[in-house]
């Protein structure tokens, strides 16, 4: 019976639930062995709720943070003020990360609780380019705050069992940022990381502010969006998040949340549209710069605190809003363009069809010159797609063909996008073997699978309509018969297509 209930749950649910329940056998005190039992653990619970990949991506963190030299390598975690509104989901988010033997770096700010008591204080709230200016009395006032709600924090997480310790300061060395304009507010200068080492190689969760002495020993307030930045330049670590009490970063004409945001492809059009306003354009100055001076694979999200408590955050995928620097996409209408012997060596390497030898790399190119067609990609070839469009026929995604890295920094989605720009219908097929035809039924309106290979579409919502093309495939000879269904007619196709955008499972 219980585990016919935990069937009918969400998946991000049984994730969660399953992982508090695995970490509560664990001794919050992590040695070598117990650190490679709680590994076993974890890994044997993604296996069952999750994906090859989304267990690669825990093994890899895991493998990366559990590494001695680097104890502060897994996630910068920077609060905003509204999220400790949330303080026990918080709180109970964090724990979660800290059971599974997984230390995330802590910065929070204060911001909505410290403007209310400047406010009732009556200190005026002066800004110049989104900057308060900071005067002494309002230097005081906001080191008793970040001090109070540091140690709320610390306290909340204590009461869990999860140990925490208080670094109000002594990691942020900074400068005046112009001290005619802004007052005393500081520009880091330097970043001493001992303290976070100290405290993860202790056992305990480093618990920050923004709070920085300068040289003379005179104290600094410093925005913690870029306190967080300076910090995960120094430590760069395989994660930095960003919580917010929306979950992620909207669109402020649609009201649409955006889920991926690639630097190098969106970021020009992005900060001159009108309605990205000042302090949001100046924060994604920021976060543009911080990932240009990270290594690549580096990205930042934007969720809600009780996404910390979900197997996404052990993936790229899930709640919020991802921030990478990505590559830009291009899309070309000739091998010549993309250049042949790169692509030659694609297809010779990733095609399970010319690697099985049921197709050669020359016979693909020669019968591609049959027709218009399209190469999609991105600069480092991590994620190849070429479609076949004919001039007034539905395209096909003849070849999708993503590296091992392409699948698991989520390049192929960013491929499969723009193609989606570009055609509001496609058809493509997968072999029913291949280990991530979860990827293609997610990304369906419908499906059927026959002789060893599964046959997808998007686009189209009327069974005629699909049948139709199908029918045209054959007869323009565009997919192998022996791929298509039996009969194409009048016949209803084993397959059925949903109301709604929802793959259909056979």
């Amino acid at each position: 019976m219980q585990v016919a209930a935990a069937r009918r749950l969400p998946r991000s649910l049984v994730a969660r639930n399953a992982i508090a329940g695995a970490s509560s056998v664990v001794s919050a005190s992590f040695g070598s062995t117990n650190r490679n039992t709680l590994k076993d653990t974890i890994t044997r619970l993604l296996y069952s709720i999750g994906t090859k990949r989304e267990v690669e991506r825990y093994l890899r963190i895991f493998s990366a943070s559990s590494h001695p030299g680097q104890p502060a390598k897994f996630a910068v975690i920077k609060i905003g003020g509204a999220s400790l509104d949330q303080l026990d989901d918080l709180a109970l988010s964090l724990s979660s990360l800290y059971r599974v033997g997984l230390y995330p770096v802590v910065l929070h700010g204060a911001s909505p609780h410290l403007n209310e008591i400047l406010e009732a204080e009556g200190v005026p709230p002066n800004r110049i380019s989104g900057i308060r200016i900071t005067d002494a009395k309002a230097l005081q006032i906001a080191r008793r705050v970040f001090v109070e709600e540091n140690l709320r924090l610390v306290t909340a997480l204590e009461k869990l069992g999860t140990r925490a310790r208080p670094i109000v300061t002594g990691v942020f060395t900074a400068d005046y940022l112009d001290r005619d304009k802004y007052g005393l507010v500081g520009k880091i200068t330097r970043v001493d990381k001992r303290p976070i080492e100290a405290a993860i190689t202790a056992g305990a969760l480093p618990i920050l502010t923004s709070l920085a002495w300068s040289n003379e020993g005179q104290l600094r307030k410093v925005n913690a969006d870029v306190a967080a930045g300076e910090l995960a330049k120094e430590l760069e670590p395989l994660k930095i998040v960003y919580l917010n009490d929306k979950g992620g970063l909207y669109h402020g004409v649609t009201g649409q949340k955006l889920d991926v945001i690639n630097m190098d492809e969106e970021y020009d059009s992005l900060i001159k549209s009108s309605w990205i306003k000042y302090a949001t354009k100046l924060w994604l100055r920021e976060i543009k710069e911080l990932l240009d001076h990270l290594p690549r694979p580096s990205s930042v999200a934007i969720i809600s605190a009780d996404s910390l408590q979900k197997k996404e955050v052990f993936t790229y995928s899930g709640a919020g809003t991802l921030i990478r620097r990505g590559y830009k996409l291009f899309g070309h209408p000739s091998v010549d363009a993309v250049g042949p012997d790169r692509l030659r060596q694609v297809i010779h390497d990733r095609d399970p069809d010319v690697i099985s030898g049921n197709q050669s790399v020359a016979g693909f190119l020669n019968d591609l010159k049959l027709t218009s067609y399209t190469i999609y990609g991105d600069e480092p070839f991590d994620a190849v797609a070429i479609v076949s469009h004919p001039e007034g026929e539905v395209p096909i995604m003849t070849k999708l063909l993503p590296s091992r890295n392409g699948i698991l920094n989520n390049v192929v989605d960013n491929v499969f996008n723009s193609i989606k720009k570009d055609h509001r219908k496609l058809f493509w097929t997968a072999r029913a073997d291949d280990e991530n035809r979860a990827w293609h039924f997610e990304r369906a309106n419908g499906s059927f699978t026959r002789a060893g290979r599964s046959f997808f579409w998007y686009g189209i919502q009327d069974i005629k309509e699909v049948e139709a093309v199908i029918k045209s495939f054959e007869d323009n000879k565009r997919l192998e018969r022996a791929y298509l269904p039996r009969p194409v007619g009048p016949s209803p196709l084993p397959h059925r297509v949903p109301a709604a955008p929802v793959a259909a499972r056979y």
